[in-house]
């Protein structure tokens, strides 16, 4: 009897550690479909699609961690960089594996002006989300920003191919191929 028990509480230990796996892996899908779909030029709506995957991207599966990323956002939105700094930081030591954590602290890093953590941040979300349109597109400014137009113009590529519909990344493609005199990469 005592054995049945000992591997009955075990299963169920398994089984409550493996739901927020489950969780995530079902978000994953779901994400690769939304962004199969928002890389269809013709997509009327397009928004809802970019809303979802956002949403999407954002929920960690913790909630100790959603709450990092919820205080680090609120703190960036404040100004609060020093406040930001620690919760976003907090949670990408908590939580390498979620890529939204690492944007955030991107995000942060960028606001600051810190363009080397910021672009260390993105190839940390791009190792975890090779298709994350808003980190794509926050290095090809960074690199723009940086003189280095060659290597901006293919981070807005992929974003752009990723997601053709977003008026500032179009802008910003055709920005840069002018400043490079139209030239092909």
């Amino acid at each position: 009897m005592r054995m049945k028990r000992a591997f009955h509480n075990i299963a169920l230990a398994a089984l409550l550690c493996g739901v927020p796996l489950l969780a995530a892996a079902q978000d994953g899908n779901r994400v690769d479909t939304l962004l199969d779909r928002l890389a269809q030029p013709d997509l009327r709506n397009w928004s809802v699609i970019e809303e979802e995957i956002y949403m999407l991207w954002l929920r960690s599966g913790s909630a100790s961690a959603d709450y990092l990323l919820s205080q680090g956002r609120a703190a960036l939105a404040a100004g609060d960089m020093e406040a930001a700094y620690n919760h976003l930081t907090a949670l990408t030591d908590h939580a390498p594996e979620f890529a939204e954590g690492w944007n955030a602290r991107a995000t942060m890093f960028f606001e600051a002006n810190r363009y080397g953590p910021s672009i260390a941040d993105i190839q940390r979300v791009l190792a975890l989300e090779p298709r994350h349109f808003g980190a794509l597109t926050g290095l090809g400014f960074m690199l723009e920003d940086m003189g280095q137009l060659e290597d901006a113009l293919r981070a807005f590529r992929a974003a752009q191919a990723i997601h053709p519909h977003r008026d500032e990344i179009n802008e910003a493609v055709n920005r840069v191929e002018r400043a490079l005199g139209g030239q092909t990469l």
